[in-house]
């Protein structure tokens, strides 16, 4: 049996990336800021994992040591949006969300190394306003956002390069505008949608440091 674990996992794409995982017969671990996550499933287990805490880090690595399995699949979905749409960016915002979205995603990745199976798949859940190639659009400016997205993308290809030699594939995933808490109720995409390709990316034999969109390459 693979073993998945899924960050941000009480909500949203995370929640449903959970149950997709165990649908499809795999041990899944779940973190979440409070270690609650509401699944009952013998192939479950839920850990806290609280950005960016260093301690809260440390202690789930800690944690998923002691559960002794090597981990096939990381899907780091953990993320927050602090920019109220429309303003404009505000540096303490942007230091806050770097923190959680950027920084605390790449400390708890790197102390995950030593427990990743070979081959294994590192997912990093970026978004649509990552991209530099499309248009700059204001329907939903949130600058901070935008900006952790994008580096997030770099993360996954200076990792991508760095553990290429490990056999370890990183990829970024643009889950499209989903139906959640942070994307809003308009969103043209419910969770499950953005769970299916988190799995199939996960599954399949892509060339590493890529950024994928409903199972396709897309420009960064």
């Amino acid at each position: 049996m693979k073993t998945v674990i899924v960050t941000g996992a009480s909500r949203g794409i995370g929640l449903a990336t959970v149950k997709k995982f165990l649908a499809e017969g795999w041990f899944t671990i779940g973190t979440s800021t409070k270690g609650k996550v509401d699944i009952n499933d013998k192939n479950f287990v839920s850990l806290a994992l609280a950005y960016p805490d260093e301690k809260s880090i440390d202690a789930a690595i800690k944690n998923i040591a002691k559960i002794g399995r090597k981990i096939d699949v990381l899907v780091n979905n953990a993320a927050i949006a602090l920019d109220d749409i429309g303003n404009d960016l505000d540096t303490d915002k942007l230091r806050e969300t770097l923190e959680v979205n950027v920084i605390s995603t790449a400390d708890f990745t790197i102390k995950l190394l030593p427990f990743l199976n070979v081959p294994s798949h590192i997912i990093n859940i970026s978004s649509m306003a990552a991209s530099l190639g499309d248009p700059i659009e204001n329907t939903w400016h949130t600058p901070a956002y935008k900006i952790s997205k994008t580096a997030l993308n770099m993360f996954t290809r200076t990792m991508a390069r760095q553990l290429q030699p490990k056999n370890i594939i990183v990829s970024s995933l643009d889950p499209g505008w989903v139906k959640t808490d942070m994307g809003g109720p308009e969103g043209e995409r419910i969770p499950e949608e953005a769970a299916d390709d988190i799995y199939k990316l996960a599954i399949s034999k892509v060339e590493t440091g890529k950024f994928w969109l409903e199972g396709k390459e897309r420009g960064w």
